[in-house]
């Protein structure tokens, strides 16, 4: 893949992804390295997107430590099942949150967030990190975001 991306012009949520997805495959596909690849993820959503904060918590011992992110800074450290986060790690499962505020637990890490989607990846059956995505819109994410960005967490190996 080329340095740039090729983005269909006036279209809409499932179209951008359905372009986006092939590209960051074959970019992914390329790099064996895990920082490379989670960096490369994290600036083609947001490039793509302009979501306020896209990144990554990666698992290490008892809690989750930021990994590579763009957007505004973030919070450093985040407890097992804190958080919308946590609760991904927790549950190993998908977290849409429409409004933040309403999400028992919520940690603000930038008062500029309004709705949160946070993807759990995986490796040998256990949750090693977190995509974690949020909107400065309430209700932004919904059921084509969950599908996508699973899937494109999916494309990330990690070693070991």
């Amino acid at each position: 893949m080329s340095e740039e991306l090729h983005l269909p012009l006036n279209s809409g949520k499932n179209e951008l992804y359905s372009a986006l997805l092939p590209q960051l495959e074959a970019l992914l596909a390329g790099e064996s390295d895990l920082i490379a690849n989670l960096a490369n993820t994290a600036a083609v959503l947001k490039e793509a997107f302009g979501f306020l904060w896209v990144g990554f918590y990666l698992v290490r011992e008892d809690q989750l430590l930021l990994g590579p992110f763009q957007g505004p800074v973030a919070c450093t450290r985040i407890g097992f099942g804190k958080g919308v986060c946590g609760k991904a790690w927790e549950t190993g499962q998908t977290q849409v949150v429409p409004d933040v505020e309403a999400f028992p637990g919520h940690i603000a890490c930038s008062s500029a967030s309004r709705s949160e989607i946070v993807v759990p990846l995986f490796a040998r059956g256990k949750v090693v990190a977190v995509l974690d995505v949020d909107s400065d819109k309430v209700g932004h994410f919904d059921t084509t975001d969950q599908q996508y960005l699973e899937k494109m967490a999916r494309l990330i190996s990690f070693p070991g």
